[in-house]
């Protein structure tokens, strides 16, 4: 997993934000770019991906984003990462395979996130695992940070 804090680059007509580059250490290989929303009191958790590294940023209201390490080889195993971002804290989050993520509003605004992930989406066999945002194993409680619904 990383954590890297972005840097806009301002001028007089607003601002520019380098994301990700094909010539960055963090780069592995282009899949899709989308985006998603939140709107406040909604999770978008738990899920993670066998083959799929996700690369993530918050564009606009901040989001809390949620990392739990599930790998089993990890010497972070077993641990959760918590990230807010948006567009005053411009973060972007690497999200290997085999962790386990999921994201949320951190006030009354709906979150734009988007996804830079290392393979295209198979509708017909979606590489993608998912848990229940309230109940599962994880030591985590989205409802105490103001989630409700979604999943």
């Amino acid at each position: 997993m990383v954590v890297r804090p972005l840097e806009p680059i301002p001028d007089e007509r607003g601002e520019l934000c380098e994301i990700l580059r094909s010539d960055d250490p963090l780069f592995e290989r282009f899949g899709q770019a989308y985006y998603t929303t939140a709107r406040p009191g909604v999770v978008k958790a738990w899920h993670c991906h066998r083959k799929q590294t996700d690369h993530m940023v918050s564009l606009a209201a901040p989001a809390l984003i949620v990392l739990f390490d599930a790998r089993g080889d990890s010497l972070t195993r077993g641990e959760i990462t918590e990230i807010v971002a948006g567009r005053s804290n411009p973060t972007l989050v690497r999200i290997p395979p085999g962790v386990y993520h999921g994201f949320t509003p951190t006030g009354g605004e709906e979150i734009l996130v988007l996804n830079i992930p290392t393979e295209p989406y198979d509708r017909e066999q979606p590489d993608e695992q998912r848990l229940d945002p309230f109940d599962n194993d994880i030591d985590f409680d989205w409802r105490a940070r103001g989630a409700s619904e979604g999943r």
